[in-house]
């Protein structure tokens, strides 16, 4: 079996994939996330976490390396010059965070054959950086390590900070993208000088890519774009990217750490009513808003079936062990059963996270109609925002949208796609048994447990492209989070140090 068909090939029934966790008593984002994928809650005794570890997590790695934190101060500068470098869709600039980080890698070695800055002509602001560290080995296929520099809009007015400073206050570095994602990135860059400051010759050859666009929605994507006209240059045989972090208790106790594979589909719908309107003086009961009105009722009410794959039953499994009471009960028999339907009822019912990673979910998000408070409405539309199961088409999903609708005036249209449609990458055994074993000499007795994301990253550009891409940080946040997209964005200095050291370890292993 050579090392591509070792790393491709799924587990057998039963392997452990999983996904988002909203787990009962404390709502959290599980540590560091690219856009939020789900709020979680968990009742969970210390004691139940050693069970869950005994299963999931590996022995240690055979290769130990002394030192994994060292060179604290240099990643430091680096991280303080991506974060401090305005990479906002309206005024800042990707290209100048990945022409500096280019600089950085320079410094320490790297040929500008090895750098490749990618900067689309019509997004000049939107550049790209690609690195890349040799292997000596050809027949291994290469592995990349993906971040996206661009970030959310902040406005200074609103922040108690400045949030293009970074500020390390009271075990927190404050600053927009402090988290999401240029904690990664940081993380990557700092990595990749580190390899080369220490003559370290990986056999299987590192490829690095920072991209821009991922936080906004329509614009330009650097990961679309690398997958389309630069595949050659990012071509691997996986990738690791953000996506999935860990939990712990506000005392600074680790209660899970996850790893992402797969995500749910985000797909718009436009609903949409068009009348010959008139005098509010003369109403008649063909409204348009009347009518939008009972569409967006039906599709509030309605339930699409409950769906599984190995990700969701290898989750519920592993929760069943975590989850004290019914609940738990009903996620085994669920796990066990994917066609007991009282047992999924149960499980749906106790929280929306997870009823949402159990089907496809639609819900209305905006709604815009009329043109005067004295007239009857000409044209009314609404936004259906859906979270589609992966397995199911964007076409499927609005086919079953006009039979919930059920009025051939209300017409069911299909928006923007984002990106095309993939199954889960598999999470096997070469995948996870380092994972499990850099995740173990960092944080031990902590258990590893995979998770499908709800929502949505680059690796939705990169799997449909034949790059398996996985979500994996070590970046452990509290219930509060870390504020990503809101104000006052923060993530933990030990957090970020102690994912630093796990990252590296990783990544060698990898590599070796």
């Amino acid at each position: 079996m050579n090392e591509r068909q070792r790393l491709s090939r799924p587990k057998g029934e039963g392997g452990l994939f999983a996904i988002a966790l909203p787990l009962r008593d404390d709502v959290a984002k599980l540590g560091y996330f690219g856009e939020t994928i789900m709020k979680i809650a968990l009742r969970i005794a210390l004691s139940s976490a050693g069970l869950v570890a005994a299963t999931l997590c590996a022995p240690a790695m055979a290769q130990v390396v002394t030192d994994a934190g060292a060179g604290e101060a240099q990643f430091r500068a680096v991280y303080r010059e991506l974060v401090e470098t305005n990479t906002t869709l309206s005024v800042g600039s990707c290209t100048v965070a990945a022409e500096r980080m280019a600089a950085r890698l320079r410094s320490v070695g790297y040929p500008d054959a090895d750098l490749h800055m990618i900067v689309e002509p019509d997004h000049p602001r939107e550049g790209n950086l690609v690195a890349i560290l040799p292997g000596s080995d050809a027949s291994i296929e290469p592995m990349l390590l993906l971040a996206h520099i661009d970030v959310v809009e902040a406005n200074r007015a609103d922040w108690e900070r400045d949030p293009f400073t970074l500020v390390e206050e009271n075990g927190y570095f404050y600053a927009r993208g402090s988290a999401d994602d240029k904690a990664q990135a940081a993380v990557w860059v700092d990595l990749m000088m580190r390899m080369r400051q220490e003559g370290f010759h990986p056999r299987r050859t590192i490829k690095m890519a920072l991209t821009c666009g991922e936080e906004t929605a329509g614009a330009f994507n650097g990961a679309e774009y690398l997958a389309t006209h630069h595949r050659e240059m990012i071509d691997a045989e996986f990738a690791l990217n953000e996506g999935a972090g860990g939990l712990m208790r506000d005392d600074g106790t680790r209660v899970m750490l996850n790893i992402q594979a797969g995500e749910k589909f985000p797909q718009n719908y436009r609903l949409e009513v068009i009348n010959p309107g008139g005098h509010s003086s003369r109403p008649v009961r063909d409204n348009a808003i009347t009518r939008i009105s009972g569409a967006l009722t039906r599709i509030g009410a309605h339930d699409f079936a409950y769906e599984s794959n190995d990700a969701t039953r290898g989750y519920f499994a592993a929760m069943a062990h975590l989850t004290p009471g019914a609940v738990g009960s009903a996620m085994g028999a669920f796990a066990a059963n994917p066609t007991d339907t009282a047992a999924a009822d149960i499980v749906a019912a106790a929280n929306p996270g997870w009823n949402g990673i159990m089907r496809t979910t639609c819900v209305a998000t905006l709604i815009e109609g009329g043109h005067a408070t004295n007239a009857l409405p000409q044209r009314v539309r609404a936004n259906i925002n859906c979270r589609i199961f992966p397995g199911t088409s964007v076409e499927a999903i609005r086919q079953a949208l006009v039979g919930i609708v059920a009025d051939p005036q209300v017409s069911v249209t299909t928006l923007e796609t984002r990106s095309p449609t993939s199954a889960p990458p598999p999470l096997t055994d070469a995948i996870m048994g380092p994972a499990r074993a850099a995740a173990q000499q960092i944080f031990p007795d902590v258990p590893l447990v995979p998770l499908m994301a709800a929502g949505g990253t680059d690796g939705a550009f990169l799997t449909p492209a034949g790059i398996p891409t996985y979500g994996f940080s070590g970046f452990f946040g509290t219930a509060e989070g870390s504020r990503a997209h809101g104000l006052n964005e923060r993530m933990g200095v030990q957090s970020l140090m102690d994912g630093r050291r796990m990252l590296y370890l990783l990544v060698r292993d990898y590599a070796d």
